[in-house]
């Protein structure tokens, strides 16, 4: 069974910075699109950022010149680098991937567990 297994999330002040990172669990044949979604409390899930497999990007208005997405294609990883955090940051941030676990299997979306990130003083 595969899984995404993130890392990076935590506490930080505001105006600092975390790196969320996000890779499958076991081999994988092949990745597309990877990005992350987050949900704060009593709120809806929102896409934050996307990548392709192109490596084209897009992100959510509130994060722009803030959050970077990037991914590394020998690693199968995605990465969220987050500077300038806001309180209104706060949330579980979840990552996603579409791909395909071998050769035989379909194509199809992976979510992480979800880690918490929280911006306070």
């Amino acid at each position: 069974q595969v899984q995404l297994v993130e890392s990076g999330g935590g506490l930080v002040q505001p105006g600092g910075s975390l790196r969320l990172s996000c890779a499958p669990s076991s081999y994988i044949f092949r990745v597309f699109g990877m990005g992350w979604y987050r949900q704060a409390p009593g709120k809806q899930r929102e896409l934050v950022a996307h990548i392709t497999s192109g490596e084209n990007t897009n992100y959510t208005d509130s994060v722009k010149g803030r959050f970077t997405i990037s991914r590394d294609n020998a690693k199968n990883t995605v990465y969220l680098q987050m500077n300038n955090l806001k309180p209104e940051d706060t949330a579980v941030y979840y990552c996603y991937a579409d791909l395909r676990v071998s050769f035989t299997m379909r194509r199809q979306d992976y979510w992480g567990q979800g880690t918490q990130v929280t911006v306070s003083s």
